[in-house]
C-alpha cells in the first residue's frame, strides 16, 4: 500500500474515511480477545513516513497486537510537538506522545456499534495522527484477515485465557463475558496479567531478538510485491534464524476434563494432577485469594471424584475389565498412592506449605480399592448356596460354598490378575486377606448360635483342616500366600471350646448308637430270627456296626486334627469296653432264657463268630497296650466260653455214661469203650461247621481237652488197684493205646491242642514203671509239662500200683514239693479234675 492508497485526510472530516480500516469488536478474531479489554499505552514513537513495512511501531504496541495486552488504544490530540509536519512520507514523524484513554477503541470511531457521532473524537485528530492510527487500523484488519490462514487457527481443546475481573462497560463485551462457562479454566490457571508481565520482561531481556510470528506474517503481506530482488523477507529471515521456543502445553479446561472422565478416558488423570499441583503452587505463592482457592479446589476435587469412580469402577470387577483398561486404572492408582506418600512425608517434615487449601491427601484410593475387594468378597461369600440332593445341612452347604468360592476366586486372582497388578499393591495378599476376614466373620457369627453335633463337627473340620490345608496350602495358592499372615478362622480359645463340645457329643453319640445296635440285635435273637449265612458261616452284623461306629468317631476326630484324634481314642475305647460288657450280659441272658427256640444254636454260633472282628480290631486297628487289650477282650472271651459250653453241653452229656463205663467194667474193655466215645463225638462234629475256622478249632480243642480230662478223671477214682507188675503193664498198655486213639481223632478233626499229647502217655509210663527212682523222674517231668498236676492227682495214680510201699509213695510225692511254684500253668488240665 502506498501513500496515495491511504487517502490521508488533511482535515478533520477526512478521518471519517478511515472508519472501515478498523474492524468493529464483534468482527475481531477470537484468538485476540485482548482487543476488547483495557490497557495503557505509554508511547507511540518514531513512526516514519514512507513504506508501511518501515513503520517503527513501539514495542508496547507490537506486544499489544500479538496478544500481550488487555485492551485497545484510543489516542487523543493532546500530543507534544505540534501538528504533524506536511513533510513527505519518507521522512520520520516528530516525536509524539499520545495519551491513551480507558475507553474501548470502538467508541472512538464513527460508525462503530457503540461509537459516538461522526465528528466526535475524530475532530480532535489532525492529519498526521489520522495517518498513524490508520496504519494501526490496517494492521488490525489484516490480522482479522489472517485468522483464516494456515497456522493461525486456534488449537482445539486449548483452554480459554482468564479475563480481567473488572466489569466492561460495553454491553457486547459483557455478553461475550457471560457467554463463557462458569466452570472454565480461569480458576485453575494463573492470572493473565502475571503472564503478560513475565513475557514482557523476557522480551526486553532478549532485546527484541525474537519477534512474534503473527506480526511477521502480517508485515510480509504488507510488503508483498515490493521485496527487492535477492533480499529475504522478514518471515523468511525468521524461519532461517533461531526459531522461538514453543509455549508449554496448555492444560485442558474443566469442561474438557469432565467430559473425558465421563467418557471413561483415564488419560485425563495426568492433566488433572498437573492442575492440582498448579493450584498448590498458586496457593503457596499467594497469587490467588482464599475465595478463589476454595472455588478452584472444589472443582479439582469434583474432577478427582469422577476419576476415582472411573478407576475404582474398573478395579471393582477386574476379571471383567479389558487388560489395557485395567493397566491404565492401576497406573492411576499407583500414581495417586505415590502422591499420598509424598504428601504425608511433606506433612511430617514441617508445617503445611499451601495455606488457604483444605487438606485432601492422603486420598486413600488404595485403601478404597481394598475396601472394594472386601465388599466383593463379602458379596461372593454371602450368597445363599442352592439346595443339593445329597442331604447336606444349610451350614454344610454354606461351608462348602464359601470354601469352593474362595479357592476358585483366589486361583483366578493368581492366574489372571497378578500379572497385571504392580507388585507393591500385593493383589493376591489383598484378596486373600479380604476373603479370609469375611470367612472368619461368617464363622464367628455362626458360633453365636447353638450348633447341632453335625454342624459342630463341620465347623471344626473347616477351621482346623480343610481351610488351612485344602485352600491355603493348595498347590496353586501355597507359593503365593507365603508370608501372608492370615491366622486361624476362629480364636484359639473358641476352638478349644468347640473341640470339647465335639468330644462330648461324639462320646454320647457312640454310646447311643452302640446301645441301639445291641438292642436291635438282641431283639432278633428273642424273635427267633435266623442269622445270616456268609461263606457257610453264621453271620451277624452287630460286630461290624459297632466297629464302624467306634472307627467313625476316631476318624472324625483325626480328620479335624491328629491331636484331637489322640484325645478321643481313650474315650472311645472306654465306650467300647462298656458296650462289650453290655453285650456279654445280653448274650448270657439269651442263653438262659431262649433254649427252646428253633434258631437258638445258630444265633449262639453267630455271636461266637462276632468275637473274631472285635478281637482283630482291637489287636490290629487300635493297637492297644497288652494290659488294656486283655481287659477289653475279657468280656469277649467270656462270651465265647459260654457259647462253647452251650454248644457242647448236650455232647458232653451224651459222653458221660460212656466214660462211666471205664470204672464200671474195671477197665475190662477200655478200647471198645473209647471207640464208642470217639464215634459219638464224630457224629456231632457237623453241628459246629458254621463256626469260623478259628473258633471251630478252639471248640475241637475243648472237645479234645474234655476227652483227656474225663479219661484221667476215671483213672483217679481209686477204684482200681493192681498188685502185680503184669497187671500194671497191661493197664498201661490200654492207656497208651487209648491216648493214641484220642490224639489221632482230635488231630484229624482239627484240634490244635498239641499240649495234651503227653498227658495220657506219661501217666501210662508212671503206671508201668516199678523202680521208685524212675517213677520220680517221670513225675518230675510230668509236673513240668502240667504244672497243675498236684499231689492228690499223683496219689490217685500211685494208688493203682498196689505193690508200692507207703514210704516209696511218700518219697515220690515229695518230688512235687520241689517243683511246686516253679511254673505257672498256661492252660488248665488237672485243675479241672476233681480227685474222688
Amino acid at each position: 500500500m502506498r501513500e496515495g492508497g491511504w487517502a490521508a485526510g488533511k482535515a478533520a472530516g477526512d478521518v471519517e474515511n478511515l472508519t472501515g480500516l478498523i474492524p468493529p469488536p464483534h468482527l475481531l478474531p477470537p484468538q485476540f480477545p485482548f482487543l476488547q479489554g483495557w490497557i495503557t499505552l505509554s508511547a507511540l514513537q518514531g513512526c516514519r513516513r514512507g513504506e508501511l513495512k518501515s513503520c517503527c511501531v513501539s514495542h508496547d504496541l507490537v506486544y499489544l497486537l500479538l496478544g500481550g495486552g488487555a485492551g485497545p488504544v484510543t489516542a487523543h490530540s493532546s500530543y507534544q510537538g505540534g501538528p504533524f509536519p506536511s513533510a513527505p512520507l519518507s521522512q520520520p514523524c516528530p516525536a509524539a506522545s499520545f495519551q491513551v484513554s480507558r475507553v474501548p477503541l470502538h467508541r472512538s470511531w464513527p460508525g462503530s456499534p457503540h461509537g459516538q457521532g461522526a465528528g466526535e473524537g475524530a475532530a480532535s485528530l489532525d492529519g498526521g495522527e489520522a495517518q498513524c492510527l490508520a496504519r494501526v487500523g490496517v494492521m488490525l484488519k489484516m490480522l482479522t484477515f489472517f485468522q483464516g490462514l494456515p497456522g493461525q487457527q486456534p488449537v482445539s481443546g486449548a483452554p480459554d485465557f482468564p479475563r480481567s475481573a473488572q466489569k466492561l462497560p460495553s454491553t457486547s463485551e459483557a455478553e461475550s463475558e457471560a457467554s463463557m462457562s462458569e466452570a472454565s479454566s480461569e480458576d485453575l490457571v494463573p492470572s493473565l496479567e502475571a503472564e503478560v508481565a513475565t513475557d514482557r520482561d523476557e522480551e526486553e531481556a532478549g532485546k527484541k531478538k525474537k519477534k512474534s510470528k503473527g506480526l511477521a506474517t502480517m508485515i510480509s503481506v504488507f510488503t508483498k510485491g515490493r521485496k527487492k530482488k535477492g533480499q529475504p523477507s522478514l518471515s523468511e529471515t525468521e524461519s532461517e534464524s533461531e526459531s522461538s521456543p514453543r509455549p508449554p502445553a496448555q492444560l485442558p479446561t474443566v469442561e474438557e476434563l469432565k467430559a473425558d472422565l465421563e467418557r471413561g478416558r483415564l488419560e485425563a488423570a495426568r492433566p488433572l494432577l498437573a492442575l492440582e499441583l498448579e493450584l498448590q503452587e498458586a496457593a503457596a505463592a499467594g497469587r490467588a485469594s482464599e475465595e478463589e482457592l476454595v472455588r478452584r479446589q472444589s472443582k479439582v476435587e469434583a474432577l478427582y471424584a469422577l476419576l476415582r469412580d472411573q478407576v475404582l469402577g474398573q478395579l471393582r470387577r477386574p476379571l471383567e475389565a479389558e487388560p489395557e483398561r485395567l493397566r491404565q486404572a492401576l497406573a492411576v492408582l499407583a500414581e495417586q498412592e505415590r502422591q499420598d506418600h509424598a504428601a504425608a512425608a511433606a506433612a511430617a517434615a514441617g508445617p503445611p506449605g499451601c495455606p488457604g487449601l483444605a487438606a485432601t491427601r492422603p486420598r486413600g484410593w488404595l485403601q478404597l480399592w481394598r475396601d472394594g475387594v472386601a465388599q466383593a468378597a463379602a458379596e461372593r461369600l454371602s450368597r445363599r448356596p442352592a439346595a443339593d440332593a445329597e442331604g447336606r445341612t444349610e451350614a454344610e452347604r454354606t461351608f462348602l460354598h464359601m470354601g469352593r468360592t474362595m479357592k476358585e476366586d483366589l486361583e483366578a486372582v493368581v492366574e489372571r490378575l497378578k500379572p497385571l497388578f504392580p507388585a507393591d499393591i500385593r493383589v493376591v495378599a489383598a484378596y486373600a486377606e479380604s476373603y479370609h476376614a469375611e470367612f472368619a466373620s461368617q464363622l464367628s457369627a455362626l458360633t453365636q448360635f447353638e450348633l447341632c453335633q453335625r454342624d459342630t463337627y463341620m465347623l471344626l473340620l473347616w477351621v482346623q483342616n480343610l481351610y488351612p490345608n485344602d485352600i491355603l496350602n493348595s498347590p496353586k495358592l501355597a507359593p503365593e500366600l507365603q508370608g501372608v499372615r492370615l491366622g486361624t478362622l476362629l480364636p484359639p480359645t473358641q476352638i478349644r471350646l468347640l473341640e470339647a463340645t465335639f468330644l462330648s457329643n461324639e462320646v454320647a453319640s457312640v454310646r447311643e448308637l452302640t446301645a441301639r445296635a445291641l438292642e436291635l440285635e438282641s431283639n432278633r435273637w428273642t424273635n427267633d430270627e435266623a442269622p445270616q449265612r456268609l461263606d457257610g458261616h453264621c453271620h451277624s452284623e452287630l460286630a461290624i456296626d459297632i466297629i464302624q461306629i467306634i472307627s467313625q468317631g476316631q476318624a472324625k476326630a483325626e480328620s479335624i486334627t491328629l491331636d484331637l484324634g489322640a484325645q478321643i481314642k481313650p474315650l472311645l475305647l472306654e465306650e467300647l469296653a462298656r458296650f462289650l460288657r453290655s453285650y456279654q450280659r445280653a448274650f448270657d441272658g439269651f442263653l438262659e432264657r431262649c433254649r427252646q427256640l428253633r434258631n437258638y444254636r445258630a444265633n449262639v454260633i453267630a455271636n461266637i463268630n462276632n468275637c473274631l472282628p472285635f478281637r482283630t480290631s482291637l489287636e490290629q486297628q487300635w493297637q492297644t497296650p497288652p494290659d488294656l487289650r486283655s481287659s477289653l477282650l475279657r468280656p469277649l472271651n467270656e462270651l465265647k466260653s459260654h457259647g462253647f459250653d452251650t454248644l457242647l453241653q448236650s455232647l458232653f452229656g451224651d459222653l458221660k455214661p460212656l466214660f462211666k463205663r471205664f470204672t464200671q467194667t474195671r477197665w475190662a474193655a477200655p478200647q471198645q469203650t473209647l471207640e464208642e466215645i470217639v464215634s459219638a463225638v464224630a457224629e456231632r462234629m457237623p453241628e459246629f461247621s458254621e463256626l469260623q475256622d478259628c473258633f471251630r478249632e478252639e471248640l475241637l480243642e475243648a472237645v479234645h481237652l474234655h476227652l483227656v480230662k474225663e479219661y484221667i478223671a476215671r483213672l483217679c477214682k481209686r477204684r482200681l488197684v493192681l498188685k502185680t507188675a503184669e497187671q500194671q503193664q497191661q493197664l498201661a498198655g490200654h492207656v497208651q493205646a487209648n491216648a493214641q486213639l484220642i490224639q489221632q481223632f482230635c488231630t484229624q478233626s482239627g484240634s490244635p491242642a498239641t499240649w495234651l499229647h503227653d498227658a495220657l502217655p506219661t501217666l501210662a509210663e508212671i503206671i508201668r514203671l516199678q523202680d521208685p527212682s524212675a517213677i520220680k523222674i517221670e513225675v518230675a517231668t510230668y509236673a513240668t509239662l502240667y504244672p497243675d498236676f498236684s499231689k492228690g492227682h499223683l496219689s490217685a495214680i500211685l494208688a493203682i500200683k498196689g505193690n508200692l510201699s507207703s514210704s516209696d509213695a511218700k518219697s515220690i510225692r515229695s518230688i512235687l514239693d520241689i517243683n511246686t511254684g516253679a511254673h505257672e500253668p498256661s492252660k488248665a488240665l488237672f485243675s479241672l479234675i476233681k480227685v474222688g
